[in-house]
């Protein structure tokens, strides 16, 4: 429980609240991924359409920069995600040697249902937060969605994307 009334906190303090609530964020979010209807999909999967979600028709080696991964990595990702039916390859329109990729319809049902999920999970814990509480968590959350936007932003320097109407971006 965070300590009311006392000073400012260190940041390994606040790191070490941030590592923890993401990890009781898998834990929740793990529980609605299995409970999907359309299938499950391995975490980095979710984080590959995630990416290709908002940005929409990059290349593979943008991909693979974005997840941090090689390239071979990100086509095999491709390979099996494009099998499942989730993302398209289509041919670059700028460039004959790159592909675009794309998500299918049932990569985006997938996806809000996901969303979905992991919103009625985290509703149920936030409906258990003071009203106080909640509103300093929803500031909080908001500039580190903005900081966490601009570090993870390929386009440096560039105003933080907004966030969605409905959740915030996952990726």
């Amino acid at each position: 429980m965070p300590l009311r009334g006392f000073g400012p906190r260190s940041s390994e303090q606040t790191s070490a609240y941030a590592v923890a609530a993401s990890e009781l964020l898998e834990v929740l979010w793990g529980r609605g991924q299995e409970s999907a209807a359309s299938g499950s999909v391995s975490p980095s999967q979710l984080r590959a359409l995630l990416v290709i979600e908002k940005h929409e028709g990059a290349n593979l080696r943008a991909l693979g920069e974005a997840l941090g991964s090689r390239a071979p990595s990100v086509s095999r990702l491709c390979d099996r995600m494009e099998a499942m039916g989730l993302v398209l390859r289509a041919p670059s329109p700028t460039s004959r040697r790159e592909v675009e990729l794309r998500l299918s319809m049932r990569g985006r049902a997938l996806l809000e249902e996901y969303r979905a999920l992991r919103a009625a999970e985290l509703s149920a814990v936030l409906e258990r937060m003071a009203p106080a509480d909640l509103a300093a968590l929803t500031d909080g959350l908001a500039a580190f969605h903005a900081a966490a936007s601009e570090r993870l932003s390929p386009e440096r320097g560039t105003d933080a994307s907004p966030l969605r109407d409905d959740v915030a971006d996952s990726a």
